[in-house]
């Protein structure tokens, strides 16, 4: 079983939710385990959130600027893609499997402790991608389990 979304989204706060709530009911409609639905959700609210407030040109955000996030369930697989067109993430960050904790980047820490794959990479004069995945668990009760 393949399922998979993409959304153009406004950088604006209510962006963020909108798309925590698509890829939970996503994943509970496909029978993903509630745990890790919730992982899911939570590393995604934080990779939106930083390109809200980070993805565009001037580093403010602006309504009319938009960021990319692609979810896809493929098998016992879940990949999320979070695309902007902001400055990129420095250099050390990009350099690590897993960010180093300081006074900001906590959400990329966070993402990468809630995912089993993470990968922060720069698109040189065209922004940043933050990409994580994480194996399935399915719910007992599942309809659409993979096989």
């Amino acid at each position: 079983m393949s399922i998979w979304w993409s959304l153009h989204l406004r950088r604006e706060a209510a962006s963020v939710s909108l798309a925590r709530r698509l890829l939970l009911g996503t994943m509970e409609t496909a029978g993903v385990d509630p745990d890790i639905s919730f992982d899911l959700s939570v590393a995604l609210s934080e990779a939106c959130a930083n390109a809200v407030e980070h993805g565009g040109g001037g580093g403010v955000p602006d309504e009319t600027e938009a960021y990319h996030v692609t979810a896809y369930l493929d098998g016992d697989r879940c990949r999320i893609e979070v695309t902007d067109s902001g400055p990129g993430f420095p250099p050390a960050t990009v350099a690590r499997r897993r960010p180093a904790l300081a006074e900001h980047g906590r959400g990329l820490h966070l993402i990468a402790e809630l995912s089993d794959h993470v990968r922060f990479r720069n698109r040189p004069g065209r922004g940043a991608v933050v990409s994580f995945d994480k194996m399935l668990k399915w719910r007992d009760d599942a309809l659409l389990k993979a096989s």
